[in-house]
């Protein structure tokens, strides 16, 4: 019985391998990305494409173990829940509201540092910020709120 148990599950997750959902990848930023409306000096673009855009874009980087199923369905739905969240590739669509709101989001969470995620800078150290970068990016986001919400 208990062989007949591991074949099936070795079979399902063969056959899960064939189940391939489509990759979160654009081929160049669109109209509504980020720098479309607001223009983001190259420091803080350098610093938002290494440790930022993996889940909050339409172009995600994937690391080699996102061929197996299901880690591929699970980065898949994080990257999908990241997104609506915060998309960079789709800012520029966003109302003033929702765009100020936003900015404001991105200083509290990067300066308490919930973002990016623990879970996330364990695999990709390269995400990792330092005390500079978290300035860094907590001052522009401060400031793109200002430049939104100012009359």
């Amino acid at each position: 019985m208990i062989k007949k148990i591991a074949a099936f599950l070795v079979a399902l997750l063969v056959a899960a391998q064939f189940v391939r959902p489509d990759r979160n990848l654009s081929a160049a930023p669109g109209p509504n990305d980020l720098n479309v409306k607001y223009p983001v000096p190259a420091d803080v673009a350098s610093v938002l494409k290494r440790a930022c855009y993996d889940c909050h874009s339409n172009n995600t980087r994937y690391p080699w173990y996102a061929e197996v199923q299901p880690v591929r369905w699970w980065l898949d739905q994080h990257i999908t829940d990241a997104k609506r969240h915060l998309n960079f590739s789709e800012f520029s669509s966003y109302s003033a509201k929702r765009a100020g709101k936003k900015a404001e989001e991105i200083a509290d969470e990067v300066e308490q540092r919930q973002m990016p995620l623990k879970s996330y800078t364990w695999v990709h150290a390269e995400a990792r910020l330092t005390p500079e970068e978290i300035k860094l990016l907590v001052a522009w986001a401060n400031d793109l709120h200002d430049q939104i919400t100012a009359p």
